[in-house]
């Protein structure tokens, strides 16, 4: 069964891994401030209209009135923490917004953890409570979801105060949808903290100079793996008469010579230059003889057929003309 550190004094953060928070956390209200949209939690619009239309979050959680009701049924419902269940987004053959971490388009069945984080947002957690989310023992996947609500919720400035006492977290959890992708909770921390993306949708994004302070402060305890060459290069001996050049080359592994190729005299290769030179042109002059001579009996044939045409059109009109002329003979004499 989940539990909670709920029933404490305000001013008494104990924290059950032995991680201190960060300096000022006893001293601040316990009321915890939202930044950025205080109506949709700053969640996508999709994923925001489908946790709300959704029949899970109608019925089931409408009826959880209180912290601990919430953070048992995560303990029990909770297995991943992906905004879409497995097997419910189809995004193939989409492209730009429509498609990929975009979350804008194509929906799919929202997910038992963001509609359990939405749920958590609608009671207004307090400090103390929150704190009580990211420090449960019984569940990781509690945690998480208290870590993705301050990514969500808290003012970019607090985020790096939340987060580092559990950089080197080692606990495991595995937020991908079947299962597949286990990374510890510090992996985890971390990622939020340097990524925008996560499964389809997309975290608020963090102001340029807050994250630049971020960076730098996690590249103190994490710093970035250098490039280093795997074979170093000896310094070139001092020039005595050798160039640069000869040395470098006797350095190199010794290599089978390529193989030489026969060499001609000059005034030969140049007259075998000219003769192709040559014969390309006849060949160009004999293509174009071709080509003028086939236009020409191409012509020819187009004339001869225009005037077997006018002929045969010629001879056509005086037959009928001699048609006419017989048949007016006949009627008149008919009439005689």
């Amino acid at each position: 069964m989940a539990s909670s550190n709920d029933d404490e004094s305000d001013s008494e953060y104990v924290h059950p891994r032995g991680v201190p928070h960060f300096p000022g956390h006893e001293r601040r209200s316990n009321t915890l401030p939202i930044w950025g949209n205080e109506r949709t939690m700053n969640l996508n619009p999709l994923i925001l209209t489908n946790i709300q239309t959704s029949h899970y979050f109608k019925t089931n959680l409408s009826e959880l009135k209180t912290y601990h009701e919430v953070v048992d049924e995560i303990y029990y419902k909770v297995q991943h923490l992906e905004p879409w269940e497995k097997g419910s987004r189809k995004t193939s053959g989409q492209t730009g917004m429509c498609g990929g971490v975009r979350g804008v388009g194509a929906g799919g069945i929202v997910s038992t953890p963001y509609c359990l984080l939405y749920k958590l947002f609608t009671l207004k957690l307090t400090r103390k409570q929150l704190i009580g989310l990211i420090t449960h023992c019984d569940s990781p996947y509690i945690r998480g979801l208290g870590f993705m609500h301050i990514r969500y919720t808290q003012p970019p400035a607090d985020l790096f105060g939340w987060f580092q006492p559990y950089l080197e977290d080692e606990e495991e959890i595995d937020p991908k949808a079947g299962g597949g992708h286990p990374m510890t909770i510090g992996t985890m921390v971390r990622q939020l903290l340097t990524k925008l993306d996560w499964y389809d949708s997309l975290f608020p994004r963090i102001p340029v100079p807050i994250q630049i302070n971020i960076d730098r402060e996690l590249a103190k305890s994490f710093p970035p793996v250098q490039q280093q060459r795997s074979i170093q290069q000896p310094e070139p001996p001092v020039a005595m008469g050798r160039d640069q050049r000869d040395w470098r080359r006797e350095e190199r592994p010794s290599r089978s010579p390529p193989p030489r190729r026969e060499t001609y005299p000059r005034s030969r290769s140049r007259s075998r230059d000219r003769e192709r030179i040559r014969d390309r042109s006849r060949e160009k002059d004999r293509d174009s003889r071709y080509r003028s001579s086939r236009d020409r009996d191409r012509d020819r044939r187009d004339r001869d057929r225009g005037s077997e045409r006018d002929s045969k059109k010629k001879s056509s009109s005086r037959q009928r003309s001699r048609s006419r002329d017989r048949d007016q003979r006949r009627r008149r004499d008919d009439r005689r």
